[in-house]
C-alpha cells in the first residue's frame, strides 16, 4: 500500500504559488503575508508588485528606475499618499494623459492654460472645511493629478460658437471653485466645475443629496420661468459622478467625436450614421444642445446643428454645381411635422467643385424633449442651369439631455394655472450674421434666456 504523503505551503514548488499569487489584488497580497514565513517571503516577490503598480499607478520601468525603489516600496510610496484614491486614479490619470497627449498635437495652447501641479491634500482638506462639505474622492483624485484651468479662453471644456453667440467652459481650479460654492436656496451645496466668461454659464456638482438632487451628480442650472419662487431651479443632468463626466468628455475629445476648430474644441456631435451621397456630393451633419439658451419651463430646446458639404475629388470638372434652395421637414416628439423651404442656406449659395467643401451652423428650437430633421439641397450645374437635381440632407435627430423638475414645481404644481403649449418648431437656416443681435444671453448669474 503506497504510503500517503501529507501536502503543506512549504513542501510545494515556488512557481505554481506565484502563479495563484498574481491572481490577487494588493489586499489579499497583504493578508497573505501574515499566514506564514513562506507566504511572507512569496508575497515580497517584485513581478507581483509591479503589475500592481503598473494596474494601480500606471507606473513604468523608468519610473523605477527614477526612483530607485523595488516594486514594492513604489507600491508603498504611492499608496501612502494616494491610497484612498486607488479605486479611481488610474481611470483618471489614464483620461488626463490621453487628453494632453492629443492637445500636444491638435491644440497644444490648450496645455499651456492647464495648472502645471496637482492640487495638495492639505489643500482639499482646507476646501472641504472652507465650505463644510465632503468632496467626491473621485473629484479629489482629479485634482491630485490638474488643479484645473488658468481661468482663460478658450476653455478645455469645450466651446459653441452661433453667429454672435460664443461660449466656452474653463474647468475650474479647486481655489475657485470653492469661492463659487452655493449655499443659496435652490442651489445648496452645490460646487461649480466649469465656468464660461461670456454667458455665466456653469456646470455644478451637487456635493450633498438635497433639494431632490443625488449626490455627486453634475448638471446645468436652469431657473423655471414660471415658478413664481425665485429658488425654483430646474436641472439638465450631464453626468452622475465626476469620472463618468469627465471620461466621456475626454472620450469624445480625443475620438475626434468633438472636433478641433479654430484651435478650439467645440462640442458639435456626430452621428456616424447621419451621413448621405448624392452622386459627387456628400452631406453630413453634427449637433450640439445649448443648455444656456434653453428652458425646462416653459418647454423651451435650443440646438445648432453643423453641416457638411463635400464633393468628391474624383469628380468631374463639369460636374460643377452651385446650391439653389433648401428644403426642410421638422418631426417634433408629439408627430407633428413642419415643412420649410428657402433660398440658399444662412444666405450664401455655395459653389462645389471637386474636391471643394462647405460647412456651416444653423439652429433650430423646439418644445418637444426631441425632434428629427431631414431634407434636400437643390443644386444646378454651372454648365448648364437648366440641369438642376437634389442632394439628400441625411435624418438627424435632437434629443435633449436628461432633466429634472425644481422641487418648487414639484410641490406646487398644481398652482400653475394653464401649461405651456407650443407643437412649433423653427428652422433658422435664413439668419445671417447680426440677425441674432436681440438674443437674450445669460447674464452673469447663469440666468437661461427666454426665447430667440
Amino acid at each position: 500500500m503506497a504510503t500517503s504523503i501529507a501536502l503543506s505551503l512549504d513542501n510545494l514548488p515556488s512557481d505554481p504559488l506565484l502563479l495563484v499569487l498574481s491572481f490577487l489584488d494588493f489586499r489579499d497580497l497583504i493578508s497573505c503575508s501574515f499566514v506564514s514565513r513562506r507566504l511572507n517571503d512569496l508575497t515580497g516577490h517584485n513581478p507581483l508588485w509591479k503589475r500592481l503598480c503598473q494596474k494601480h499607478w500606471l507606473l513604468t520601468e523608468a519610473d523605477k528606475t527614477h526612483r530607485g525603489l523595488a516594486w514594492k516600496e513604489l507600491f508603498r510610496e504611492y499608496y501612502s499618499d494616494l491610497g484612498r484614491y486607488i479605486d479611481y486614479y488610474s481611470t483618471l490619470k489614464k483620461a488626463w494623459d490621453g487628453l494632453k497627449n492629443y492637445l500636444n498635437q491638435k491644440c497644444p495652447r490648450m496645455i499651456t492654460s492647464l495648472k502645471e501641479e496637482g492640487a495638495r491634500e492639505e489643500e482639499l482638506d482646507t476646501i472641504e472645511a472652507q465650505i463644510g462639505c465632503k468632496l467626491p474622492n473621485d473629484y479629489r483624485c482629479s485634482y491630485r493629478i490638474h488643479n484645473g484651468q488658468k481661468l482663460v479662453v478658450p476653455g478645455l471644456m469645450g466651446s459653441m460658437a452661433l453667429s454672435n453667440h460664443y461660449r466656452s467652459e474653463d474647468l475650474l481650479d479647486i481655489e475657485t471653485a470653492a469661492g463659487g460654492f452655493q449655499q443659496r436656496k435652490g442651489m445648496r451645496q452645490c460646487l461649480p466645475l466649469t465656468f464660461c466668461f461670456h454667458t455665466g454659464l456653469s456646470q455644478y456638482m451637487a456635493l450633498e443629496s438635497t433639494e431632490g438632487r443625488t449626490r455627486s451628480e453634475i448638471f446645468y442650472q436652469c431657473p423655471d420661468q414660471l415658478a413664481q419662487d425665485p429658488s425654483g431651479i430646474d436641472m439638465f443632468i450631464t453626468g452622475s459622478n465626476f469620472t463618468e463626466w469627465f471620461t466621456s468628455y475626454v472620450d469624445n475629445v480625443v475620438t475626434g467625436e468633438y472636433p478641433i476648430i479654430r484651435d478650439q474644441i467645440f462640442r458639435y456631435v456626430h452621428d456616424k450614421r447621419c451621413v448621405a451621397t448624392t452622386g459627387d456630393i456628400t452631406v453630413s451633419v453634427s449637433t450640439s444642445f445649448l443648455p444656456e439658451l434653453s428652458s425646462i419651463h416653459p418647454p423651451h430646446f435650443f440646438f445648432t446643428y453643423r453641416i457638411r458639404i463635400e464633393m468628391a475629388k474624383s469628380a468631374l470638372p463639369e460636374n460643377a454645381c452651385q446650391l439653389d434652395s433648401r428644403y426642410w421637414k421638422i418631426t417634433n416628439a408629439n408627430g407633428n411635422v413642419e415643412e420649410v423651404r428657402g433660398p440658399g442656406v444662412v444666405g450664401e449659395f455655395p459653389v462645389m467643385t471637386p474636391g471643394k467643401v462647405h460647412e456651416y451652423a444653423s439652429c433650430t428650437t423646439f418644445s418637444t424633449t426631441s425632434e428629427y430633421m431631414e431634407g434636400h439641397y437643390t443644386f444646378h450645374r454651372l454648365k448648364n442651369k437648366e440641369e438642376v437635381f437634389d442632394v439628400s440632407i441625411p435624418r438627424f435627430h435632437m434629443v435633449c439631455p436628461p432633466f429634472r423638475d425644481s422641487m418648487v414645481r414639484s410641490s406646487s404644481v398644481s398652482e400653475v394655472s394653464a401649461p405651456y403649449d407650443d407643437d412649433n418648431s423653427s428652422d433658422t437656416d435664413d439668419y445671417e450674421e447680426g440677425e441674432m443681435r436681440g438674443m437674450n444671453m445669460a447674464d452673469p448669474g447663469g440666468r437661461c434666456p427666454r426665447h430667440v
